[in-house]
């Protein structure tokens, strides 16, 4: 016997099952469960999703093989409901549909009432007594048939359509009467012989017709799109399936009816069922709005012996499948028919609910139920979004990249100084920059949102913005920002500074004026019940890249356990902080340095202190000071003018040191473990801040676990001269206090050369934390401010997948982190390994983290729930070992 290529189901009996989604698709899958489980469908017979794959590799050839065993299903068919395929006096009426493993609604064709011609339309008529409903069917037919499997035009059958209109003189297919819509068949048929074609009379000839256009849709531009947009073409689909299925109908008098229904409400996800119907109807009126639907409930007036049948079947149903189902039904004379059954979409916050709903009714565990939710609709609940009425009326503006979620509104301001002055009056700011830089962080903090023209997704402003729950939209280049003049402009439309400006950061749009936002609902009730789910099916830890209490404070809130990286040098931008930093940097002497370094020391201890005190006993991994020191002196005029006089240099020898301090590529140059060595005094002060904290805390009887990180390690020597420089300094601090304070010292691991040193480095580190964004940077050559100008072009030219700044590099960036994980657990088998460049807080990298093995993730205080249900879903889909140091 050969392979099979065609399943039949009805009558409670079904050669597949609802696991053979893959082979038969959703819908086929489906329907074969209901057959077997008893639900009254329509009998019919699924073609594989393996043809469809054959169709494509054969030249879009349908074998005589299939064929011969689609006829004889499609003769179970006629045994199983007593009526023949084309047969005038009893005719069988066939649905053709498609149907992946994976649903694509809309996406690929479907051809409804197949089987009709000149000869069987008279006796449909006879035997529905309902001569209009069958030349409307077969003139839907004839249209669906030429459109989509013959390349007939749709504004062609239209403009016919309107011809009988006309002449009729009506505007509404509804005041078309039979008569009328027989003239309408007879210009079809010209139309389709003014086509070169000719319509097909033989049933089994459109069959076949309509089969082929099936799996051609499979490869229509919108199916492409579809897959493209949701990352479906790596997920090894076949194609599609073909699902020829008996038509049954609702427009047989008073005693049928179609209707859609929901096991729970899609909107809110209470436990009810949620639906419409309409009596003597075809489901396409109540899709298409021909006219008003009753509400479910009141099909039990109307005929309660369905309505009792329905809300039992639908309750199995959900059982069945074990999740929230959308049903469609028909009821012909009477008898009650179940069409289709799906999981049924629904908004985020009924997403959420139902989930936790079904774990508590104990229909699903915790592990199935935090797959149901998407990381994406968590998001969504955790930010503002605009009303979609209010986005629709809003004029656009432009489009740049969605670098940090959420929806914000404001008054237009180009510098951050007056950002900040609009905040202290009360009003809302959106600040516009060209691009932002650290010290533009005040004016970062004022905004409600953030906009610039230059940048890409982990840019300063991205990054900065993302860590602060800000929305931000990046690299807008079709907006000319110019600061100079307080002017935006693009698509022939100029901003003044004043006006009012509305960013959605998830869609990446702007648009003039103001937009109202809604609220999100934050981590009550039902959600944080889901995420406790994720934190007990998990294995990767999550924790946040915070730099100020407040934004530790509102990652706990958000169930981060502990900071995986703190930024020390936005530290030093404070308005008392940047003139003694600046001293420092003026300094000529290793004395002068210390003196000013002296004055930092207090404010750096109480900033980790706030830190210790937010985590409350949970790890706080600080990295030493990174940036170069360019980034805290001045470049304006006045500023330098300004600065000259504070720290009591010259003008003219400011210049000289800001000269001094430029780099051609600052990126690669003096910073990180760098700038320790050649400046000792600042990692000194900052390990003594770091440690004065933690001994306060301690002798406040709190538990405190600082985590020392020392970046851009390259090689174990310049790691091993730090460590022990730092060591000396905790040793000293310890003895002097007599106490005793659990820490650990480890190194970012963001250079390629640490990647494949790991090994010599994890002899002496205790961690290891994976700084993507640079890795990704020096790895792949590409700069993280400017890649933005040609990255659209390398992902719609498939030469990268995606955005490497938002999705792990596997294949390049991803083998470095795998190498230098086996090396490192290879010579310390306890190293705590985690990541915090922004990749930690993207689901699709934190599966990659989890697969390599990390022990934790770290992002943006906004993104930690996000991070928490991703590494929950990986761990359900991809098993590992729990690990020590977790």
């Amino acid at each position: 016997m050969g392979k099979k290529y065609v399943y039949s189901f009805g009558n409670g009996k079904a050669e597949g099952n609802g696991k053979l989604k893959d082979l038969l698709g959703g819908k086929g899958a489906n329907l074969a469960e209901m057959s077997l489980r008893g639900v009254p469908v329509p009998p019919g017979f699924t073609i594989t999703t393996e043809m469809c794959r054959l169709y494509w590799e054969n030249g879009q050839v349908i074998p005589e093989y299939l064929k011969e065993e689609a006829e004889a299903a499609l003769r179970r068919v006629e045994e199983l409901s007593g009526k023949k395929f084309g047969d005038p006096s009893n005719p069988l009426l066939v649905s053709v549909r498609s149907g992946a493993a994976i649903s694509m609604p809309g996406m690929m064709d479907t051809i409804l009432n197949l089987g009709l011609n000149d000869e069987v339309v008279e006796g449909l008529a006879k035997l529905t007594n309902n001569k209009r409903f069958a030349w409307d069917a077969y003139r839907r037919f004839m249209q669906m048939l030429g459109d989509v499997a013959l390349g007939i035009e749709h504004e062609k059958f239209e403009k016919k359509l309107n011809e009988v209109k006309s002449e009729k003189g009506v505007k509404n297919d509804l005041d078309l009467d039979a008569d009328d819509l027989a003239k309408v068949v007879e210009k079809y048929k010209e139309l389709y012989k003014e086509e070169g074609k000719e319509f097909p009379q033989k049933p089994e000839e459109q069959l076949w017709i309509a089969t082929e256009a099936v799996f051609a849709s499979w490869n229509n531009k919108r199916a492409i799109k579809y897959r493209q947009i949701n990352g479906m073409d790596k997920m090894g689909l076949l194609g599609t399936a073909v699902n020829v299925q008996m038509m049954v109908f609702g427009n047989m008098g008073d005693d049928s009816g179609t209707g859609v229904a929901f096991t729970r409400n899609p909107n809110t996800g209470e436990n009810e069922i949620y639906g419409e119907y309409l009596l003597n109807a075809q489901g396409e009126d109540v899709v298409a709005g021909i006219r008003t639907p009753k509400d479910i409930s009141t099909l039990e007036k109307d005929n309660k012996k369905a309505y009792d049948k329905l809300i039992n079947t639908m309750r199995k149903l959900e059982a069945a499948f074990k999740d929230m189902q959308d049903i469609e039904f028909t009821i012909e004379k009477g008898e009650l028919y179940f069409l289709q059954t799906r999981n049924g979409k629904r908004t985020a916050t009924a997403a959420v609910k139902i989930a936790v709903d079904m774990v508590e009714e104990g229909l699903v565990s915790k592990d199935i139920v935090v797959t149901r939710v998407k990381p994406a609709d968590i998001e969504k609940l955790l930010h503002p979004a605009f009303d979609k009425e209010e986005v629709e009326k809003a004029k656009y503006f432009g489009k740049g990249l969605p670098a940090s979620p959420g929806a914000a509104t404001g008054i237009v301001t180009f510098t951050p100084e007056h950002a900040e002055e609009l905040k202290a009056e009360g009003k809302q700011v959106i600040l516009l920059r060209p691009e932002t830089s650290p010290e533009d962080i005040g004016g970062m903090d004022a905004a409600e949102g953030i906009l610039t023209s230059t940048g890409g997704m982990t840019s300063h402003a991205a990054v900065v913005a993302r860590g602060m729950g800000k929305t931000a939209i990046v690299g807008a280049e079709e907006i000319v920002i110019n600061p100079q003049e307080r002017t935006a402009k693009a698509n022939g439309i100029t901003v003044k500074e004043g006006d009012w400006l509305s960013i959605d950061g998830t869609e990446g749009k702007v648009y003039v004026g103001k937009v109202k936002t809604i609220k999100p609902t934050g981590l009550e009730g039902d959600i944080r019940k889901l995420l406790d789910y994720a934190d007990e099916v998990a294995d990767l830890g999550v924790r946040v890249n915070a730099d100020t209490p407040k934004d530790a404070e509102i990652a706990k809130g958000f169930g981060a356990k502990g900071i995986g990286l703190c930024r020390t040098e936005h530290m030093f931008f404070g308005e008392e902080r940047i003139n003694k930093m600046r001293r420092m940097i003026v300094s000529k002497t290793k004395e002068q340095r210390e003196a000013a370094l002296k004055d930092l020391l207090p404010m750096q201890k109480d900033d980790f202190k706030g830190l210790f005190e937010a985590m409350q006993g949970y790890a706080v991994t600080i990295r030493l000071l990174d940036p170069p020191l360019h980034e805290f002196v001045p470049h304006e005029e006045s500023a330098i003018k300004e600065v000259a006089k504070s720290v009591g240099i010259t003008e003219e020898e400011l210049r000289d040191i800001i000269e001094d301090l430029h780099e051609s590529n600052p990126m690669m140059g003096h910073r990180g473990v760098r700038l320790a060595i050649t400046y000792p005094e600042i990692a000194e002060m900052q390990v003594k801040a770091i440690m004065l904290a933690a001994i306060e805390m301690v002798k406040e009887g709190k538990t405190v676990k600082p985590e020392i990180m020392i970046p851009l390690v390259g090689k174990v020597n310049e790691f091993t001269l730090l460590k022990e420089r730092a060591e000396k300094v905790i040793n000293d601090l310890l003895l002097e206090h007599q106490i005793d304070v659990e820490y650990k010292i480890g190194t970012m691991i963001e250079i390629p050369r640490a990647t494949v040193t790991a090994d010599e480095i994890a002899e002496h580190a205790d961690f290891f934390s994976f700084g993507t964004n640079d890795l990704t940077q020096m790895t792949l050559g590409f700069s993280r401010d400017d890649y933005g100008k040609f990255i659209g072009e390398y992902v719609e030219n498939g030469i990268y997948e995606s955005d490497p700044f938002q999705h792990i590099d596997r294949n390049g960036v991803g083998k470095l982190v795998k190498t230098a994980v086996d090396l490192g657990r290879g010579s310390n088998p306890r190293i705590k390994l985690g990541v915090c460049g922004e990749h930690g807080g993207d689901p699709e990298s934190i599966e990659f983290c989890h697969l390599v093995g990390l022990d934790y993730v770290s992002c943006s205080p906004y993104r930690v729930p996000v991070a928490r249900l991703a590494a929950a879903q990986s761990a359900v889909e991809f098993k590992r070992g729990k690990k020590v140091n977790k």
